[in-house]
């Protein structure tokens, strides 16, 4: 399992009741079914990650994200509301994270952080789009329409009101290191947040 799902799945209390959000093959909806012992649904789009989730057993919706979730899902259906990698590949991102607050009591989100040291080194000399490990694909060929940095994310939760929880702060590998602290919008690859409604 990727070291930000293990994060993430410290976070969220057993027998909770989890949605996954772009949930993919139900990787970590399965660790925290089989350790943490919640009642886990997935959303999906990808017809071969349905499948997997099918297979694996996990309950899951085939559905596109920026069609809105208060069709499926009632206020406060959910403990927690899970969206891994995929809150920068939405079109309205604050428009999903207010339906995650609405049908779920906390909301954990993770992006790459543009502000990056690595993505501002590739802005400033190479004068072009970074392309790095956590954002691979050419500023032509991405899935990502809205990324943002750690100031920008948390300006948005003072914004519509979201209280920040906890915010983690990781490199590539999901590992921690003193700089993160010290400046964690320059030295940060990935950002973890759990939030709620204030």
């Amino acid at each position: 399992m990727r070291a930000d799902l293990e994060i993430i799945s410290q976070w969220i209390r057993p027998g909770s009741r989890v949605l996954d959000l772009g949930c993919g093959d139900g990787t970590l909806l399965r660790h925290l079914r089989d350790h943490r012992q919640v009642d886990g649904v997935g959303m999906e789009l990808a017809d071969e990650n349905i499948v997997r989730c099918i297979e694996a057993g996990i309950p899951v919706v085939q559905e596109d994200l920026d069609d809105g979730l208060e069709t499926w899902f009632a206020p406060g259906s959910f403990d927690h509301v899970v969206m891994t990698q995929t809150l920068q590949a939405i079109r309205h991102p604050e428009r999903l994270l207010s339906q995650m607050l609405t049908i779920g009591r906390e909301g954990i989100v993770t992006f790459p952080n543009m502000a990056y040291w690595r993505n501002r080194l590739q802005f400033a000399l190479g004068g072009h789009m970074p392309v790095t490990a956590t954002l691979p694909n050419p500023w032509y060929n991405t899935p990502n329409i809205h990324l943002c940095t750690l100031s920008d994310f948390e300006s948005l939760c003072a914004e519509f009101n979201f209280r920040i929880l906890d915010r983690t702060v990781v490199d590539r590998q999901h590992r921690d290191n003193p700089l993160l602290h010290v400046l964690p919008n320059l030295f940060g690859e990935i950002a973890i947040y759990r939030i709620e409604r204030g």
